[in-house]
């Protein structure tokens, strides 16, 4: 009871608070007006992660999901709000029990999934790297029947984030949901009259197998169904309702799509649409016009919509690139419904624009709206340190490397191993798996794509966004105004550049966030500033508590 005593008395200092016991464990129970603004900047809120039984897409199964209670978790989980500026304190409550979450055959997950941690996409957690969620980087696991305080603020962020379980294939079973950071000052309000939980588009790709046995097949896994908002169908299932978004004639929406897939990627479209690209993954961009979207496992688009088509039903596309996608939109699979008030609760007759008017965009097409421009000088290798990252696949092992090494997740996070003394690269753990990286320098990351199959690969850096001065579909290079954002493309035999700059102390994952290609070793950490780390990023007493509560679980909670 320490772990939860201590987040409880650490409450007390934000808001009235009450206990509740919930499955005989203590947490804390927010008071109602935390739901509300108010000027003050802290936002509390509980998470309660669960085993339950859906069926989305019409075929049931046991899942991994968050919910404000335990009853009511859900797929995608609850939307997470604030402002710019904000102070986020949630509380998570592992209450998994689903022993089907744990096993696999040939391959043996590295962790049991009853235990979890949560990341926050796309957050940079400036100063609390202990929050940033990742399992055996930034913390040990949250065990079951037990709580942890995420406690971090968003100073100078807004925009479309979203978060997940960063614990071995996790996420795959359920755990995803959506964060916005609304900003008051938003450069381009003038641009949207909607913008609110109405106005969120969450796509995920679905499977009837737990992630565990998707790992353990060792193939690429193919879609049972798309799901638009946590709904879809699969091939030869029933017809189950499709999502609807309502929109009033005459109106102009900021849409935020959100990528949680945990495979595939998907083209998007909205019959007879245009989407005005307004912001991605977390930036404004200069706006950008097309009518189709390809979006890949992690990546985030803001665009507005005008509805000034007829009234009527029109159908919203996510075509799978695996699985499901081979139906295209049979029956309804890989859709949801945009419904213009006034029209009948019917399924769209539209059908999709002629390959001639289809308005695609190259990400380097993209270009930020505040601020543009690369760190370092304009030429390639124009950085303070550069590195170079190869894939690559060995197809005996099934296994991905970097520079020829397999990432492997250490026993103790990274983060611990910093704050107990270890600075220097050949002392971090996993050997070959770690880079360190000097404070207030610009670094250039060159990746190349090498024979790693199965891409492209979308790479997220953790703790940064970064400018992608070479896209992985050009030879080029921009560095006066490339696209800035946290989650970027590498294709096979090609090059992908990007430039940031070390301002963050702390190591920050940089991985493949198709989540099976992470398990199977596509991934390094970037540990920058290692000796400022202990002074920047001070941990609280329960991050401390997490790995010594992990450490002791028994062989049977470890299965």
């Amino acid at each position: 009871m320490f772990l939860i005593n201590i987040v409880f008395g650490f409450c007390l200092l934000l808001l009235p608070t009450r206990l509740l016991l919930v499955n005989g464990v203590e947490i804390v129970k927010s008071h109602p007006r935390d739901k509300i603004w108010h000027e003050k900047t802290d936002h509390h809120d509980q998470l309660f992660i669960v085993n339950k039984d859906i069926a989305p897409d019409g075929f049931q199964r046991s899942t991994v999901l968050a919910g404000r209670t335990p009853q009511d978790a859900s797929f995608p989980g609850p939307l997470i709000t604030g402002r710019k500026g904000d102070r986020f304190t949630i509380n998570i409550t592992d209450l998994l029990t689903d022993p089907t979450m744990d096993r696999s055959t040939s391959i043996a997950s590295p962790f049991p999934q009853t235990q979890l941690p949560a990341h926050w996409h796309g957050l940079f957690q400036k100063t609390t790297n202990y929050a940033d969620g990742v399992a055996f980087v930034s913390q040990c696991p949250i065990a079951t029947n037990h709580s942890f305080l995420y406690d971090f603020g968003v100073p100078h962020q807004a925009g479309t984030f979203w978060y997940h379980s960063h614990l071995s294939v996790q996420y795959g079973d359920g755990l995803r949901g959506p964060i916005v950071i609304y900003d008051p000052e938003d450069p381009h309000q003038d641009l949207y009259d909607v913008d609110d939980e109405s106005t969120i588009i969450t796509i995920a790709d679905w499977f009837h197998l737990t992630s565990l046995q998707l790992l353990a097949a060792l193939v690429v896994p193919n879609a049972d169904a798309t799901l638009i908002n946590g709904k879809g169908r699969y091939v030869g299932g029933p017809d189950t309702p499709l999502a609807v978004i309502n929109v009033e004639h005459g109106k102009r929406y900021r849409f935020r799509l959100i990528d949680m897939s945990f495979d595939a990627f998907h083209g998007f479209s909205i019959d007879t649409h245009n989407l005005t690209i307004i912001e991605v993954d977390g930036i404004n961009t200069l706006p950008h016009t097309v009518n189709f979207i390809e979006i890949y496992p992690a990546q985030r688009y803001s665009f507005v919509l005008n509805a000034n088509q007829p009234i009527s039903n029109y159908r919203i596309r996510a075509l799978s690139n695996t699985g499901v996608g081979a139906h295209n939109f049979t029956n309804g699979v890989n859709s949801a419904i945009l419904r213009y008030v006034g029209a009948p609760e019917e399924e769209p007759q539209t059908s999709q624009p002629l390959s001639s008017d289809v308005m695609m965009f190259r990400e380097g097409d993209l270009h930020p709206l505040e601020n543009p421009g690369a760190p370092g000088n304009p030429y390639p290798g124009g950085a303070d340190l550069v590195l170079n990252f190869t894939l690559g696949f060995d197809a005996d092992m099934v296994l991905f490397s970097m520079n020829g090494v397999v990432f492997e997740s250490p026993t103790v996070p990274v983060l611990l191993q910093i704050l107990s003394g270890a600075h220097h690269a050949q002392d971090l753990l996993p050997k070959g798996g770690v880079h360190t990286l000097p404070p207030n320098k610009v670094i250039e990351i060159n990746f190349f794509g090498g024979d790693a199959p199965a891409g492209p690969h979308p790479f997220h850096l953790h703790g940064h966004a970064f400018d992608v001065v070479r896209t992985s579909d050009s030879s080029e290079y921009n560095f006066k105004n490339p696209v800035r954002r946290d989650t970027t493309l590498v294709a096979m035999n090609n090059q992908t550049t990007i430039r940031f700059v070390t301002d963050n102390a702390g190591p920050w994952f940089l991985h493949c966030h198709i989540d099976l290609h992470l398990s199977l070793g596509l991934a390094v950490v970037l540990a920058e500033d290692t000796r400022d780390t202990k002074k920047d990023d001070m941990t609280p007493a329960d991050w401390k508590a997490l790995c010594p509560i992990y450490n002791s679980l028994t062989p049977s909670q470890l299965p």
